[in-house]
């Protein structure tokens, strides 16, 4: 199955060879156990302005930032864009519900992937649609000694969130690789769809409550149940890349 992924990778993008060199993790549902914190703070705060969401809606949308999410449910609601004032507010209500109900638990069988991704000396960075500073400033304490803040991608840092590419290429730029050399790992659609318009090998892990079929039709790779599944494959993924 890993073979045949990565054959059919190299054939989309007229690539010859995949040489990983770097991992570009997305932060919330990939190495925080958060999206549902996120998912219910969004839409309590949607529901409070009268804005057509439901709780799975937010899965759906997981990896724009704040602003695009909030665009697309006034978009949605009232067919024109959100306001910078009704952005601002908006946002600032559902970053203090997150902030009281996140447990800042990490995600099981995350740091096995992360130690796994380091033993085979790969560069691990975040790629993230996210502006929650209590995640972000947290990662060091959390994960000490994989992730560097200046290499960091978050919501703070692109003109355009995922499904758009740019925070992945922007991801590539600040590891120094190519899009053939390094992984995406996603648990959201619209993430999966950022890293393969970005020409990156995209791990899928179904983390939250969406089917299976959403990720691999948004163009996953490969797609595990969980990062402790992905962390137990890592090395048949690193033998396969390499042709062995």
């Amino acid at each position: 199955m890993i073979h045949e992924a990565i054959a059919r990778y190299l054939h989309r993008q007229h690539q010859t060879v995949l040489s990983p060199k770097a991992v570009l993790f997305d932060m919330d549902g990939v190495l925080y156990d958060s999206m549902r914190f996120h998912a219910r703070s969004w839409y309590e705060t949607a529901t409070r302005h009268q804005l057509i969401a439901t709780p799975e809606l937010f899965y759906l949308y997981e990896g724009r930032t704040g602003d695009s999410t909030i665009n697309e449910l006034y978009q949605k609601t009232f067919q024109r864009d959100a306001t910078e004032e009704e952005k601002r507010s908006i946002y600032e209500e559902k970053a203090i519900l997150f902030n009281r109900y996140n447990d800042g638990k990490a995600m099981p069988g995350a740091a096995d992937v992360l130690k796994a991704a380091k033993n085979s000396g790969l560069q691990t960075l975040v790629v993230t649609g996210s502006g929650q500073h209590s995640l972000i400033d947290k990662l060091e304490q959390t994960y000490p000694g994989y992730f560097k803040r200046e290499k960091m991608v978050t919501a703070f840092d692109v003109k355009f969130g995922k499904p758009h590419p740019e925070p992945y290429l922007m991801g590539l730029e600040k590891a120094g690789v190519q899009a053939n050399e390094a992984f995406v790992v996603e648990n959201a659609p619209m993430g999966v769809q950022a890293g393969v318009a970005a020409g990156i090998f995209t791990i899928a892990v179904n983390t939250g409550p969406l089917d299976n079929q959403v990720l691999l039709d948004a163009g996953a790779d490969l797609l595990y149940p969980n990062m402790t599944a992905l962390a137990e494959d890592w090395e048949k993924i690193i033998r396969a890349a390499k042709g062995v």
